[in-house]
This record gives structure tokens, C-alpha cells and sequence, in this order.
């Protein structure tokens, strides 16, 4: 019989072992190496079989064991040192407060996104757009940036994988029950629950609880609506992480950006927090989050929409994390349209508006993405060669703007050291750089004092550890599908500690390629079967419940997988989450990772195995374009403009091979170094710590996120709401009447003029003179710029450099403008004027979408 409800019931604390509460209830414990340690000897075999869950372990825990821990002294030193150390991390002013003390900082900033991954025991994550919100988050905190997190409590969470027999993917959605997870309910100042609500189509209402978990510092507010406030059809809206059709989808997306915000205000109600004045969306899910911003000032501030947008643009920041157009959510605007009668309630909210936001070249679809880039005065992508991606995929919405002056910047990201790096490394490598420069950045040249003897041993206990779970897990999932213990002898042998260990895990759309490596299947068995220097490889990841294609490639590997003649060589390992993939950064030797270039956003993955002193072997996309070095790892050639993707698909894949069996595996096992070490691969190792160790790091995406995004957008939304909004109405009447007056501004005339005698010389100027009609502005309303460079055989201008021009006087409403252009490159040069809006309330002189060009 099914019980119709789960819940977990918890043994009393004695009162000399409440703090164990205050360490648990703190999701800190979980990249804190110390904390883990207490916990784990709390009961080491629960700990173990609860896997690692001290919230679970301690409601299984024995009235006698916690008697025993109450009269144990030397426990009770440690849990008390513990407890006044995380009181100390939660109080002492940080990275964050010293900048604070220097120049004006946002004093609470709003973070949305729709999925999180902080600890295993958390289960609200599907793959890296999760993961690396939680280790925004946990940088944050180790750097004090004041975050308030914000997403969903979904009661399934993702999903957990398991295979069957043949090799397919099969789901389960286990319910979570929010009494057993590491969070607690967000009540009012009576100790009431509180509830935020949205309307829905119908006369429904959408009501939601408030979870919050403790992150550290960052509090993170997590909505959940499976409460009995609600019918049985909203009940289900949180049940499931990218779950149901579009209506469901849409319906998560508004609890997520319109909820979120009064979950966000009704936070800082109850605790005194201070209002986020910088709200960040992390993706286009929560981009609703700027329209209920928008109503809000309409409501209570009585500004219109346009000067609301304007206030509300200044104190957002967008990140986008796909580098495909079909990564994009976007609904049938009738749909949206339907859902809108929260939003639009006045007369200054009319539903028109709403839908323009999110408007794109369908007319019937509304665009999250192009919602969020047009609420967000700031916009990035995720690494420098997605930024260009994400500038030419959207470049539409800049019509006349060549691509790289489109407005969105890029903050490479990073993954938070404490989490991902293996307790042996971050040992080793603490003792050399400093504890401080790993949590708050500063070089690792000192990683070179690291002998060639302990770096290797070290990396031969972590493989050797991973080998061990790779056989548990292996074993499993053997069990899981339906073989017998006979048939599974051959698993206490399968891979081995001594050998070149390559690890692929990630999520399985198309653009990975998953199975790229058996384009030739008989090359791989020969690379994995190799008498001298065999490889040996482990693999994992999840395929969207509903992408049978991807749910075939995991399908079309675990086959190659299963074959009796590589079985110890090759595995799928299901159930892809936070536990495994700690033990794969920690104990591969080489990090694959072969999409399609340029759909990798970032990749971090990589960053993490680098972490741990894997090297990488990557095609040229995402974060390795940008830090690959020639010594740090190999890159796989990519074979771009390639028409027939099956061909190319062949070329890369015949090129990966070459380079295993030519350059990965041979300097692997050239073992002519004292005790057998492999001199040149560990020089390789030392070089991949010492140079990308500062670089992958959550802390410094954090604090460049502050320096160059959260910072300028406080000081925006601040002057923004200064003196009664005065600067959004401004700025509002200032974009209506250059919008009206622009389709008449126009360059008119270009003269030029050369400096030399005789032909353009290098040193030479050439003084340009532009006759320009403003439409009826003003002079200080525009910037008018000589754009000037090399040319390409289509006289596009390549490699540009702007000069101001300024003005020398005006005739019967054209305006002449006079400038000098240096010369200062040999080769086809080119040159032309621009007008752009000029307004010090910008961010962008491309923020309005207009330009004028001779």
C-alpha cells in the first residue's frame, strides 16, 4: 500500500548538541571541510547510507548514540569551535563590506533564477545553468555580497535516472518532502506562514509558500505551491524542474519572476532585510520579475510605464546562457496574454505594453529572452566567445548596429573551489598559495613548489578512488537492470587504478555529442583495448524526459558499453547529479568535452575537473577558447563551415582519436621521471593549477559581476529613484522624443581631407568634415562619431576605432561637425559617421536601438 502522504519525524536534540541544529540548518556545512568531518562521525555508517544527508542522518539517529555524543568531550570541543566559527562567517565584514568602505555598492541585490544547485541533499537542479547559480551563491557569501536567491521549490525536483536493460533511459520523481530538506518556512512577525499569490486565467488564483534555505550568508527564497491554498491543478505548478506543456511552464515562470518578487518583499518585511535596489534574472525564466517591478512603481509611485521601465532597466542585469535560438523559452503571445490580468491592472499597465516586451519577428510568439534584454539596462553572456555569440543572435533588436557594438558584455563564469576541489588538492594547494587567495583571488605562481612526487601521488589516490565508485555504481545499476549477481562478477575488475582515465558528463542535447566518440567504434576499442597504453573512460549525464533523441545516444553508448570485450574500459553511469560528479572532477585524468562549436555557452565542467588537476581535451568553444594555452590541456581541432554535418562530425572525431593515441596517452604514460612519475604530465598538471586555478573561479565571476555590472547598476537604479523618480520621468521624456524626432536624423554630406602631399601615408591625419540634419534635437541630444578602420574585400568596415567629432557651427538646421582621423595602419582603410543618442542616464549609446550612418 502507497502512503498518501511522506514526512519525516526527527529525534530531540539533547541540549548540550543544539548547535549540530544551527550547523545543519546552514547549507554552509556542505563545501565547509570541517563541518562534513563532525558530521560524519555523528554516525559514520548513517552517513554513509543516507548519502551524506546529515539532515536524514540525524532523524535516524539513536536516543542512545546522541546520549553518548552529549558525554563526549572532545565532540562537544569541535561542534562548539564549529559553531563559533560559522557565527563568525555569518557576522565579520568580508571582501564585499571592505569595498563597501571605498565606493557606493548595492546594499542587497535580488537574484533569480530557476534552477539551483547547492548540495546533492537539495535536489532543485538539472545540470550547469543550476549548478552555476549555486556556486554564485556560495562565492557570494564566502565574499559577503549581500544576494538575496530566489527560485522554485520543485517537488520532484529534476528527476533521478536509471537504465533499463537494454540501455534506455527510465525516469523517477521522487516526492520531496520540505519538513526533511534543509530548509525552513518563511513566516510574518505573528509566526504566520507566509503566502505570496499571483491570478491566474479563470478567476484562479496561484498561491505559493516560502521555503528558505540558508546558503551561507544568502538566504534563498524558494516558492513552492503544492499547499492546500491552492486547487489540485495549481497544487502541481512546482512539482517539476522544465516539467509539463507550455501553460504549465508559463505558469512556473510567473510564480518565478512575478512571485519571486513578492516573496522578496515579503522576506525583508519579516527579517528587516534591506530591498534589493540591483535585481539580476539568470536567464529569461524569471523575466516577468521586471513587469511586476513596473507595476509596482505604476501603483504605489504613480509613474507611468515608461518611466517605470526606464526605473526598473537601470537596476537590472540579464544574463543569458544559451548560444541557440531553440534554447529560448518562448509562448504563444495569446497564451501570455491570458495570464496578464495580475500584471495589467491599471491604466498604466495596459497589456499591450506587457506584450511588447517580449515581442519578436513572429508576431504570434512572445520572446523571454528578448523580454529580459529589454528590461535589462546591463546584459552578458558567459564567456567571451558566447558574448559574441549572444551579440549576433540578437543583434535584431539593435537594427543598424554593426554586431560587436550590440550591448551585451560577457563575465566568464566560475565554479567555487570549496566545493569542487577535492579535499587531498585543496590541501596541497592552500598550503602553498593561501587559504585567502583561493576564496578571494590573487595568483597561484607558488603551486610551482608543489613537487612532481606528491602531485602525482595525490592524483594516483584520487583515481584510485574514483575507480572504487565507479565499480559501486557500475554494480548498482547492474543490479538496478535486471542482471544477476552472476552476471556481474566481472565488475570487481572493471577499470583499473593505474590506467589513463578520461571522464565525459554532462547533459545530453544533440549539440554535445555524446557519441562522437563512436563514429568509429573499432578506433575506440583500439585506443581503449591498447596492450601498452590503454585509456579508459567513464561517462554520464541526463536526457530530457521528453528528447527521445537524446534518450537515444544515452542508449546507443551504454550498447558500445555493455560489450563484453571493453566493458572494464567504457561505462554510462546513470543518475548523473552532484555526488557522482564530485567523485569524476576528483579523479579523472583528462576532461572531454566536444560540442559543436560555438553552442558550448561556457562548459564549466572543465573547470572543475582543472581544478583538481585534470587536463582538458576540448574542442575550441566556451571558457577553453578563451584560456586554452598550448600547455594546459589539448584542443581538439574543429572542423567550423564544415556544410554536411556527418562530415564533420567524422573529421573532429577522427581528430580526437589522433590525439589520444598520439599526444594524451604517450605523454600519460612516459614514466621516465624518478619512481616512475610522468615528468612532462605533471609539469602539465602544476601548469593547469597554476594558471587557470585563479581564473575558473566562482569568486572572481562574483566580484567582477559587482565591479562591472551589480555596481554601475546600483548607482543607476539609486539616481534613478532620487527626488520622486525625477531622472526616469526625465530620462522617459528624453527617449519618447528622440524616438519621434529620429527617423529625420540623418548624415548628410562627408568631406575629407588628407594631412600629406601626395597619396594616405602611415603618420598622415585626415580631417573629416560631416554635415548632419538632427530632426529637430538639440546638439547635446546625440554624439556624432567618425568610425574609421581596416577594410575587407566587401568594404566592410573590420577592426574599428571611433573619434568624436565635434561641432563647428550651423546652417538652416544641419549641424556641421569636424574631426581627425589618424592613419595608422598600412592596407585598404575605411571610414564613415555615425549619430548615436547622447544621454549621461545610459548605460549604452546603442541603449535606444537607433543610429543614423552616412
Amino acid at each position: 500500500m502507497k502512503a498518501l502522504r511522506r514526512l519525516t519525524v526527527h529525534a530531540a536534540y539533547p541540549p548540550e548538541l543544539a548547535e549540530l541544529g544551527t550547523i545543519v540548518a546552514n547549507l554552509r556545512w556542505s563545501w565547509h571541510a570541517e563541518s562534513v568531518d563532525l558530521l560524519a562521525s555523528v554516525d559514520p555508517d548513517l552517513w554513509r547510507s543516507t548519502g551524506h544527508d546529515p539532515g536524514h542522518m540525524l532523524a535516524m539517529v539513536t536516543p542512545q548514540r546522541y546520549r553518548q555524543l552529549a558525554g563526549d568531550r572532545k565532540f562537544l570541543r569541535r561542534l562548539a569551535d564549529l559553531s563559533d566559527d560559522l557565527s563568525e562567517y555569518l557576522t565579520q565584514p568580508r571582501w564585499y563590506q571592505q569595498q563597501q568602505a571605498q565606493r557606493p555598492l548595492p546594499e542587497t541585490i535580488g537574484y533569480f533564477s530557476p534552477e539551483f544547485g547547492i548540495t546533492e541533499v537539495l535536489p532543485q537542479y538539472s545540470g550547469g545553468l543550476g549548478i552555476l547559480a549555486g556556486d554564485h551563491l556560495k562565492a557570494a557569501s564566502d565574499l559577503g555580497v549581500p544576494i538575496i536567491g530566489v527560485g522554485l521549490l520543485y517537488g520532484a525536483g529534476y528527476f533521478r535516472q536509471s537504465l533499463s536493460r537494454d540501455g534506455w533511459q527510465l525516469e523517477h520523481y521522487p516526492s520531496l518532502d520540505p519538513q526533511g530538506l534543509p530548509i525552513t518556512a518563511l513566516t510574518d512577525a505573528d509566526g504566520s506562514p507566509v503566502r505570496v499569490s499571483i491570478a491566474l486565467p479563470g478567476s484562479r488564483t496561484l498561491h505559493a509558500a516560502v521555503w528558505v534555505a540558508q546558503v551561507g550568508r544568502v538566504p534563498l527564497l524558494l516558492l513552492d505551491s503544492d499547499i492546500e491554498d491552492n486547487d489540485a491543478e495549481a497544487r502541481l505548478v512546482t512539482d517539476r524542474l522544465y516539467g509539463g506543456g507550455p501553460d504549465h511552464r508559463l505558469e512556473q515562470e510567473l510564480l518565478l519572476g512575478v512571485g519571486g518578487v513578492r516573496a522578496i518583499r515579503a522576506y525583508c518585511a519579516a527579517t528587516g532585510a534591506a530591498a534589493p535596489s540591483v535585481f539580476h534574472t539568470n536567464e529569461g525564466h524569471a523575466g516577468f520579475l521586471g513587469v511586476e517591478r513596473i507595476r509596482e512603481l505604476v501603483e504605489t509611485e504613480g509613474l507611468g510605464f515608461d518611466e517605470a521601465l526606464q526605473a526598473v532597466r537601470a537596476g537590472t542585469v540579464f544574463t543569458t546562457h544559451t548560444p541557440v535560438p531553440a534554447g529560448i523559452d518562448r509562448f504563444l503571445r495569446d497564451l501570455v496574454a491570458a495570464h496578464l490580468s495580475d500584471l495589467a491592472t491599471h491604466a498604466s499597465m495596459p497589456a499591450e505594453r506587457i506584450l511588447a516586451l517580449g515581442a519578436e519577428q513572429d508576431p504570434t510568439i512572445f520572446n523571454m529572452a528578448h523580454m529580459g534584454l529589454r528590461l535589462g539596462q546591463r546584459a552578458n553572456g558567459v564567456s567571451l566567445l558566447h558574448g559574441e555569440v549572444s551579440r549576433g543572435m540578437f543583434a535584431d533588436l539593435w537594427p543598424g548596429f554593426d554586431t560587436d557594438d550590440v550591448p551585451i558584455t560577457s563575465v566568464t563564469n566560475g565554479v567555487h573551489a570549496p566545493t569542487w576541489m577535492s579535499r587531498e588538492i585543496l590541501d596541497v594547494v592552500e598550503r602553498e598559495v593561501g587559504a585567502a587567495t583561493i576564496a578571494n583571488g590573487g595568483d597561484w605562481d607558488r603551486v610551482d613548489r608543489i613537487g612532481d612526487a606528491e602531485l602525482w601521488r595525490v592524483r594516483n589516490v584520487l583515481r584510485e578512488r574514483l575507480v572504487t565508485e565507479i565499480r559501486r555504481r557500475v554494480h548498482a545499476s547492474g543490479v538496478q537492470r535486471g542482471f544477476g549477481e552472476a552476471e556481474l562478477g566481472w565488475v570487481a575488475n572493471a577499470f583499473d587504478p593505474d590506467v589513463l582515465t578520461m571522464g565525459f558528463a554532462r547533459r545530453v542535447p544533440s549539440y554535445k555529442r555524446l557519441t562522437l566518440m563512436l563514429r568509429d567504434p573499432a578506433r575506440l576499442k583500439k585506443l581503449l583495448l591498447d596492450p601498452e597504453r590503454p585509456v579508459q573512460i567513464v561517462i554520464a549525464g541526463k536526457s530530457h524526459p521528453a528528447d527521445d533523441g537524446g534518450k537515444q545516444l544515452i542508449a546507443q553508448m551504454v550498447r558500445f558499453a555493455d560489450d563484453p570485450e571493453v566493458r572494464h574500459r567504457i561505462t554510462f553511469l546513470p543518475d548523473y547529479d552532484i555526488g557522482m560528479a564530485r567523485y569524476l572532477y576528483w579523479g579523472v585524468d583528462v576532461w572531454l568535452n566536444n560540442p559543436l562549436r560555438p553552442l558550448e555557452a561556457c562548459g564549466t565542467s572543465g573547470m572543475k575537473a582543472a581544478l583538481n588537476g585534470a587536463l582538458n581535451l576540448s574542442i575550441m568553444d566556451g571558457w577553453w577558447d578563451e584560456w586554452f594555452d598550448g600547455d594546459n590541456g589539448w584542443a581538439i581541432p574543429s572542423a567550423d563551415g564544415t556544410a554536411d554535418p556527418d562530415r564533420r562530425d567524422d573529421v573532429e572525431a577522427h581528430a580526437l582519436y589522433d590525439l589520444v593515441e598520439n599526444n594524451v596517452a604517450p605523454r600519460f604514460y612516459d614514466r621516465t621521471g624518478d619512481g616512475g612519475v610522468p615528468v612532462r604530465w605533471v609539469q602539465m598538471v602544476r601548469h593547469t593549477l597554476k594558471s587557470l586555478g585563479p581564473k575558473v573561479l566562482a569568486s572572481r565571476m562574483v566580484a567582477e559581476y559587482v565591479d562591472r555590472l551589480y555596481a554601475p547598476a546600483g548607482e543607476s537604479s539609486q539616481r534613478m529613484s532620487a527626488d520622486d523618480y525625477a531622472a526616469a520621468r526625465e530620462l522617459a521624456a528624453w527617449t519618447a522624443r528622440v524616438r519621434d524626432a529620429w527617423p529625420a536624423v540623418a548624415v548628410l554630406h562627408v568631406d575629407s581631407q588628407l594631412s600629406g602631399q601626395g597619396g594616405a601615408q602611415v603618420g598622415d591625419t585626415m580631417s573629416l568634415r560631416a554635415e548632419v540634419a538632427l530632426g529637430g534635437l538639440d546638439p547635446e541630444d546625440v554624439t556624432v562619431e567618425a568610425v574609421f578602420g581596416a577594410v575587407d574585400p566587401e568594404d566592410r568596415l573590420v577592426s574599428t576605432s571611433v573619434a568624436p567629432l565635434t561641432i563647428e557651427g550651423a546652417v538652416d538646421g544641419t549641424v556641421r561637425y569636424e574631426g581627425d582621423v589618424p592613419l595608422e595602419t598600412t592596407g585598404p582603410f575605411g571610414y564613415t559617421v555615425q549619430v548615436l543618442p547622447e544621454n549621461p542616464l545610459l548605460a549604452s549609446s546603442a541603449e535606444l536601438g537607433v543610429v543614423a550612418t552616412a
